[in-house]
């Protein structure tokens, strides 16, 4: 497993652990590549500045993954995260050995230096057709300097054909992706479908719950602006805010002025936000970019709550309008007070919707039977 860590954990970094919990769970010999971004803070300002040519190819990487691979000697490797101490070479080591490579594909990095398809305020996807667009608009981390490492990343990679002759298997966690990645230009007989799903089993919570909650990254394409604007609407309503992110402190500072109702608590751990989801009547999912899953939603399935989220990218993979929650158009912000409003005078209903997205999560996204496909991808690499 190669990994480039994130210096805040979120869902990916989860998506990762699971996975490789996993495998050894079924007695495989996982062997992990991880390369943390909070090194980058202990660079200097040459090394920081080298970053513009690391970001495309780090020899430190391919000279590490070589050394590794020599000395495992493993069947398959599976990439996760490179940007940007990891890089592209990464798979370019594991060719030189003739070892076959999975990436999955967490979000549209490859396509865009964000990696969301999200910039002020809206979804953006120009970078697929023209990478300078990106580096106008300072999309990756607001710096023209970091937006162009990564830019001309993804420019170099393409015009070498790295995507496309380096990658023997691509991993999507939603049909939105899938499609979405085919027609941006990735041979659709290697992208295949695989959905996230959790390590254990939570069990059903018990009760209807008692406040409305939001649990993930606290930043302007999560909704989280709109869902406070929202929530002046809504009084009578509590809301809690769990998680971290740039938005933190004025999420916090608007609701000390006015959101008595409203409760930010800031990172949480795994057990925390567990805990935190049994207890909500519903989880608030407001998403404004194409979520490419949604492992909130999936952890509030498998405790039994059912969810109120924007009909965005794979969210209605995950939300069945009217039958394990509510889905509301993302733009539309009267029909989020009304949804949010219903929800919270029927709880009756919403428990009933909640046990419906319990037995979507029992039927699909188990981890036996996540297993199966994952077992299935790599079987078909290493039988050509």
């Amino acid at each position: 497993m190669i990994h480039n860590r994130y210096r805040q954990s979120g869902g990916e970094d989860a998506v990762v652990r699971a996975e490789i919990d996993l495998l050894r769970g079924y007695g495989h010999r996982v062997v992990m590549y991880i390369r943390p971004n909070s090194e980058i803070g202990d660079y200097g300002t040459l090394r920081t500045a080298s970053l513009l040519v690391s970001t495309s190819w780090n020899r430190e990487s391919y000279s590490d993954i070589r050394e590794l691979i020599r000395r495992e000697r493993p069947d398959i490797v599976h990439c996760h995260n490179f940007l940007p101490l990891v890089s592209p070479a990464a798979y370019y080591a594991c060719k030189s050995a003739g070892i076959p490579v999975v990436q999955t594909l967490h979000n549209y990095r490859l396509f865009c230096p964000a990696g969301t398809w999200f910039t002020r305020g809206e979804v953006c996807q120009q970078c697929s057709r023209n990478q300078l667009a990106g580096i106008r608009r300072r999309c990756y981390r607001g710096s023209y300097l970091q937006t162009a490492a990564v830019s001309m990343m993804l420019a170099a990679h393409r015009a070498r054909g790295t995507w496309n002759r380096c990658v023997d298997a691509y991993v999507t966690p939603s049909h939105f992706c899938r499609d979405h990645f085919v027609a941006a230009g990735l041979p659709g007989t290697k992208v295949h479908l695989k959905p996230n799903f959790l390590s254990h089993d939570p069990g059903q919570r018990s009760g209807s719950g008692e406040y409305a909650l939001f649990l993930g990254r606290l930043s302007a394409e999560k909704g989280v602006l709109e869902m406070m604007e929202a929530w002046w609407h809504l009084p009578d309503v509590p809301l809690v805010i769990a998680g971290g992110g740039p938005l933190h402190h004025d999420l916090k500072a608007a609701a000390q002025t006015g959101g008595a109702n409203i409760q930010v608590l800031g990172q949480l751990s795994p057990e925390e936000s567990l805990a935190c989801i049994r207890g909500a009547r519903f989880l608030v999912f407001p998403s404004r970019w194409y979520e490419p899953f949604g492992m909130g939603l999936l952890e509030a399935a498998a405790c039994g709550v059912p969810a109120i989220a924007s009909g965005i990218g794979a969210i209605p993979e995950l939300v069945a309008h009217q039958r394990t929650g509510l889905l509301f158009d993302p733009d539309n912000f009267s029909q989020l007070v009304g949804h949010v409003r219903w929800a919270w005078q029927h709880p009756a209903e919403m428990e009933q919707f909640g046990l419906a997205a319990r037995h979507m999560y029992l039927q699909n996204f188990t981890a036996p039977r996540n297993y199966e496909i994952l077992m299935g991808i790599y079987s078909q690499l290493l039988q050509n």
